[in-house]
């Protein structure tokens, strides 16, 4: 295929859920520890090739609750892009892409035997990357919710959707609460998810991103310390627990993406936000019990028995 043609779904389709960006593939090394003594030679189960990246998991997540959910993203013709649209086409995800040069994401995960990883992400990015117009506008005016991954094209849609008045939310992830990368997207969307990872003081930056942004709610997940709201900057910010974990922790990647599925399913049936992120802690830590990034996200039943 030509580089630069583009691949979409039919136009007459609504969906509950469109992500904008972050497909990728995750080589994942399971390891003997983290981090890693150097050794010239480490002998390890085998390397595994999986769909990944905080986009792919949000789309996945959200289509195994239920929601007709679409990713729309910049992939390579290249082996790792259509193992993405295999992966995506076999469950019954929307895709919508156009090709690039540069190559599909990829990310060389390193998983201890506790489930905690590193990741070494390889972004494919190149200055002035954009996503063609007619390839997402025709969903996002359809969308109920778009989800806005932070791949560097991606800011550059939140003009239209306010205009369209679409409800949007992005994840930063493990935002420093000072690097620029990321302010466009803190301060444009209307539901922001972060990890307090990275932050010296979670509330602070929580309550600066509702001083400055537009978002009337803000979502601090805190791993096994559970999760915090805040939606009045002059408040306090509300605790939620860590869900219980249905089986022991074999690799961690991908919770964060599931407690966001978890989450936005709860939002778009009109539930309270302390119960979308109940539900958004549930598929976490549901998450955590799965190999790979994204290959078994919990689903309706599952989610609403716990």
């Amino acid at each position: 295929m030509p580089i630069g043609e583009t691949v979409s779904p039919a136009e007459a389709a609504s969906y509950d859920v469109v992500v904008i960006g972050g497909a990728g593939v995750d080589t994942t090394v399971y390891v003997p520890g983290l981090p890693l003594p150097y050794a010239d030679t480490y002998a390890v189960p085998p390397v595994v090739d999986r769909i990944g990246n905080t986009g792919s998991g949000v789309a996945l997540g959200c289509h195994a609750l239920g929601l007709r959910s679409e990713l729309i993203d910049l992939i390579g013709d290249d082996p790792q892009g259509a193992l993405i649209r295999a992966h995506l086409e076999a469950r019954g995800v929307d895709f919508s892409w156009a090709l690039v040069p540069e190559g599909t994401r990829r990310s060389v995960l390193l998983v201890g035997p506790d489930g905690r990883r590193t990741s070494l992400y390889d972004p494919r990015f190149a200055p002035g990357q954009r996503l063609p117009r007619d390839l997402y506008l025709p969903s996002i005016r359809r969308a109920r919710h778009v989800h806005v991954s932070i791949t560097d094209f991606s800011r550059h849609l939140y003009p239209e959707l306010l205009e369209l008045g679409v409800p949007t939310s992005t994840d930063l992830h493990d935002w420093d609460g000072e690097n620029d990368y990321h302010t466009d997207f803190a301060y444009s969307s209307d539901l922001v998810f972060l990890s307090a990872a990275k932050l010296p003081d979670p509330a602070s930056a929580m309550r600066g991103i509702l001083h400055r942004g537009r978002a009337s709610l803000v979502v601090c997940t805190a791993g096994a310390s559970g999760a915090y709201l805040l939606g009045d900057p002059a408040g306090e910010a509300r605790h939620i627990p860590a869900a219980p974990l249905p089986g022991p922790v074999v690799d961690s990647n991908g919770a964060g993406d599931a407690f966001v599925s978890g989450f936005l399913y709860g939002r778009l049936r009109g539930l309270p936000p302390e119960e979308c992120a109940r539900l958004g802690a549930v598929a976490g830590a549901h998450a955590c019990t799965a190999e790979g990034t994204h290959e078994s996200p919990i689903d309706e039943e599952t989610l609403l028995k716990v």
